[in-house]
């Protein structure tokens, strides 16, 4: 098996991926040729302003945050022009069947740009192909309590490792590490409309954030009849598309938020930890034509 001749993190700028950077800037850990983080677009406010306190930290070890970004994942949602890579949203057909939308923004939005970085570091951007023998190591930010989620890349030119299940590190010994350094108030990363959030999250953003709800609450309004670029290609929704899981507008939902833990898992390029359908039912599904 070829050794790697590159060494890159994939940061999402939450809990794990923050203790990589902090363990690699500190230098418990092999530091990394670039940490790459891969912008949506539609990130809350904390998580840019923890990623440019990253980006400080990290460049006076040495290593280069870069952002990445394959669009505006809200904006070309919106676009008829632009292909829709579709996000789980919540579908309610016209005879009242509940589903999801298939989830393709993780992989459109995250994943695809680091690869194409990850190549264009290499030296063989798509389309051209990568010699065999030249690999890059990703270090991904997956610790023991999520083991089940660690996976070999699906690519020759990417060898996936995981530091913190070396480490033997759960999430909690990340947590009690940034506090440590300063980083107790490292955020959770998601999109500001990611259909996962819970009532918590939608109501703190209600309370604290009232530009990014009313954002959340327009886009939820615009997404109502499904893709811009499907309607105006002449393929209306077979139903409604929403938000929140109940199904109605998202300003007129009841938050009920329910206890829980303090801290939950957000969503990372390899990481999302919501299980969701590979597709939506026929009902309320629109296809997209790539």
């Amino acid at each position: 098996m070829s050794a790697p001749t590159h060494r890159y993190l994939s940061l999402g700028a939450g809990v794990q991926s923050s203790t990589l950077l902090l363990l690699a800037a500190r230098g418990q850990i092999p530091t990394f040729d670039a940490a790459i983080f891969a912008d949506t677009g539609w990130e809350p406010a904390p998580v840019y302003a923890h990623l440019r306190r990253l980006e400080q930290l990290a460049a006076e070890a040495g290593i280069p945050v870069v952002r990445v970004a394959a669009g505006d994942i809200r904006r070309d949602a919106l676009d008829p022009t632009h292909r829709f890579a579709s996000m789980p949203l919540f579908t309610l057909g016209p005879h009242g069947k509940r589903g999801m939308a298939r989830r393709q923004c993780t992989g459109e939005y995250k994943i695809k740009p680091i690869k194409a970085e990850v190549r264009r570091r290499l030296g063989y951007p798509h389309p051209a192909r990568v010699p065999a023998g030249l690999v890059a190591q990703m270090a991904i930010g997956i610790s023991l309590d999520e083991i089940g989620r660690a996976r070999d890349a699906d690519v020759g030119y990417m060898r996936n490792v995981f530091p913190l299940l070396d480490l033997g590190w759960r999430r909690t010994d990340c947590l009690r590490f940034l506090a440590q350094h300063g980083l107790a108030d490292t955020p959770r990363s998601s999109c500001v409309g990611c259909p996962f959030h819970d009532d918590g999250f939608w109501l703190a953003l209600r309370e604290n954030s009232p530009t990014e709800w009313a954002d959340a609450v327009a886009f939820d309004h615009a997404i109502r009849n499904g893709s811009a670029r499907a309607n105006a290609a002449g393929r209306p929704l077979r139903g409604q598309f929403f938000l929140h899981r109940q199904r109605v507008p998202l300003d007129e939902v009841v938050l009920r938020p329910r206890p829980q833990a303090a801290d939950t898992p957000g969503c990372g390029p390899w990481t999302c930890p919501h299980d969701v359908p590979n597709s939506a039912p026929a009902e309320a599904g629109q296809r997209e034509v790539a």
